[in-house]
């Protein structure tokens, strides 16, 4: 397989991990895109046009995967504030019980 076709095939397993919020394939599919960008880099292409196009999906790619992980965060950080507010309203309720 070319490096051309490492990065097509990892970044659509990579887009099939968002799509299903598989944060633990994300990671390990990250690792696999790094490694890819790098043999394309030392890799002689014969289409650098087609190379290019590879990573500027990528690039778009991991700009929606940013978004995405910072809803998250920004999901799961209310989660918790909502979440000590209700163990701090339980720990008031059994001050009076």
């Amino acid at each position: 397989m070319s490096s051309v076709q490492l990065l097509e095939a990892t970044g659509n397993a990579l887009r099939d991990a968002l799509a299903r919020r598989d944060w633990a394939a994300i990671g390990d599919l990250d690792t696999q895109c790094r490694q890819a960008v790098d043999e394309a880099m030392v890799e002689a292409v014969r289409d650098e046009g087609q190379l290019r196009e590879r990573m500027q999906e990528l690039l778009d790619l991991y700009r929606e995967l940013v978004l995405t992980c910072q809803a998250e965060q920004r999901r799961l950080a209310s989660e918790l504030v909502q979440l000590n507010h209700s163990q701090q309203g339980a720990k008031v309720y059994q001050l009076f019980t």
